[in-house]
């Protein structure tokens, strides 16, 4: 056999374990992204926090600085170098300072409910990949959009919604467009800055639909393109109208079946106990058998009473055994 053949032959496996190779690292690579893609959502958060709790600290020194030139100020205008707008100035600084710094310690207390409900999610094998649902509440939103543009009717009844013009409806717009630009590729790689960035975008766009959209409605209604609302009360009373209808409606089936039910178990008893009389019929004293009736089947017939001797009509019968006068 020929010296390369026979080397060949003796390194046959390495073709099965290079395919193999590949083959894990592929799957490998696959689970990593797809591992990454849910863990997406709890990336940003992390990176969020860490930026929440630095604006912490900065506006924490702010505030430091505030007091220190508030200090400042006051003693150059004991000294008379400084005028009391000075001071006012410095002391609307130091309450700025510390509004800021109160609502970074809000904001850190908020990024991590966000950490901790993100840090959750991840166990949820079923839900969809944080960047995908941020996909699916964008795309609603533009459905919901487009009826008002594509459906001739809406468009007629709601022009504001077509209507740069109006404030909101222009608020709505420009989110839009910037939403539209921060939706990710389907096969880019995204950081949590970039998907944090989309998904305060999809945030906003669906609260200024929303505005937008009351608007509309609320234009539409003061037009009379569409009828008003009707009060409060009205509706609640009409709720309670059709729930005591329908409880009204049960309770009358409930007395039918009832009723029926009874009447089948008493049939079937009649039935089953031929002697037996049905209470539910009123007792009635018996009557006299007519004259001209035979008498009872199984009767002896010296038990029945002989028929009355007919009288003649006229004359008129005395009341007594008197026989008239010929």
């Amino acid at each position: 056999m020929d010296p390369l053949w026979a080397s060949v032959a003796e390194l046959w496996w390495i073709a099965p374990a290079a395919v193999g190779a590949g083959t894990l690292g592929f799957v490998g690579v696959r689970m990593a992204r797809r591992d990454t893609a849910r863990r997406l959502a709890y990336d940003a958060a992390r990176v969020e926090l860490a930026k929440a709790r630095s604006a912490v600290t900065s506006s924490r020194s702010a505030v430091r600085i505030a007091r220190a030139e508030v200090a400042r100020v006051q003693a150059e205008r004991a000294a008379s170098r400084a005028s009391a707008r000075d001071v006012s100035t410095a002391r609307r600084e130091l309450q700025t300072a510390q509004r800021d710094a109160r609502a970074a310690s809000a904001t850190v207390r908020a990024r991590r409910a966000q950490l901790t409900a993100a840090r959750a999610a991840l166990g949820d094998r079923a839900a969809p990949p944080p960047l995908d649902a941020l996909r699916t509440r964008h795309d609603a939103i533009t459905a919901r959009w487009m009826e008002y543009e594509t459906d001739p009717a809406r468009l007629i009844a709601f022009p504001a919604m077509s209507d740069a013009k109006v404030p909101t409806t222009s608020v709505f717009l420009e989110v839009r467009a910037r939403a539209s630009h921060a939706r990710p590729k389907p096969d880019a790689r995204v950081s949590p800055d970039e998907y944090a960035a989309y998904r305060d975008a999809v945030v906003d766009l669906e609260r200024t639909f929303e505005a937008a959209e009351k608007e509309a409605w609320r234009q539409a209604r003061a037009s009379g393109a569409v009828p008003a609302e009707q009060p409060a009360w009205t509706v609640a009373a009409q709720d309670v109208l059709a729930r005591s209808t329908d409880a009204l409606a049960r309770a009358a089936e409930a007395a039918a079946e009832l009723i029926e039910s009874r009447r089948t178990a008493r049939d079937e008893r009649a039935r089953t106990e031929p002697g037996r009389a049905d209470p539910t019929q009123t007792t009635r004293p018996p009557s006299a058998p007519p004259q001209d009736a035979p008498p009872p089947s199984g009767a002896p017939a010296s038990d029945v009473p002989p028929p009355p001797t007919a009288r003649p009509i006229w004359p008129v019968p005395s009341r007594t055994d008197r026989r008239p006068r010929d």
